[in-house]
């Protein structure tokens, strides 16, 4: 998988990508990630990828030209199976949908910033949008690498144990149970026996137990009777 990344601020997106799981995606050819600076397809004297939005209003809006510059020519290149606009106003962005986008090629996230991108970019060249929460951040870079992370490492081969991914919260539309490891008893909080008792069945009883009960009480909107 190949994801391009587009972004008026490349320098927030520096870390995320050389380090543990997408590291290891990266470096067994599974994954990779390239971040574009949006002010490299910029014309103006001073690379501006914004400017005031028509009909007032604090704020800048981020222009059409640099961005239809950037993604036509990473089209020229490759075919794409999604473009996407991070957004606070788009689909939240959930499990499912990293398992769906898990399943693609190639893809494009662009990130939002300041009061957002030209309406015409939205009209004219995404095909999804995407919001990792009802809250609104400086940009979509963060939100960028949260929705990299999360897709990059469903691709199979990338987690050493993929069955580890298939147990996470939210894959069969319920919460993970409570997880334990050394030392079996702490100041006298100790490790549930049946976690110790080697019986497999009653172990995996247990831990659908939890996770249900876990589900009802913080998510109950998740759970399916």
């Amino acid at each position: 998988m190949r994801i391009d990344i587009i972004t008026c601020v490349p320098e927030l997106l520096s870390g995320p990508f050389d380090h543990s799981i997408l590291k290891r995606a990266k470096d067994k050819g599974l994954a990779e990630v390239v971040v574009h600076n949006l002010r490299d397809y910029a014309t103006t004297k001073y690379k501006a990828v914004d400017d005031y939005a028509y009909g007032g209003g604090a704020g800048m809006v981020m222009m059409i030209e640099p961005i239809a510059r950037c993604i036509d020519k990473l089209k020229s290149e490759r075919d794409y199976d999604e473009v996407i606009y991070m957004t606070p106003d788009g689909k939240n962005f959930n499990q499912k949908e990293a398992n769906k986008l898990s399943l693609k090629k190639n893809l494009i996230i662009l990130c939002g910033h300041y009061k957002g991108v030209d309406q015409r970019v939205r009209d004219l060249f995404i095909t999804k949008e995407i919001s990792i929460g009802d809250f609104v951040l400086s940009g979509g870079e963060l939100a960028a690498a949260v929705v990299a992370d999360a897709v990059i490492r469903l691709i199979p081969g990338v987690l050493n144990d993929e069955t580890s991914a298939l147990s996470d919260s939210f894959q069969d539309d319920l919460l993970a149970p409570p997880v334990y490891t050394r030392p079996a008893d702490y100041n006298g909080h100790k490790v549930p026996d049946i976690l110790l008792s080697g019986h497999q069945a009653k172990i995996e009883e247990w831990r659908s137990e939890q996770a249900i009960k876990r589900t009802k009480e913080r998510r109950p909107g998740l759970f399916k009777e």
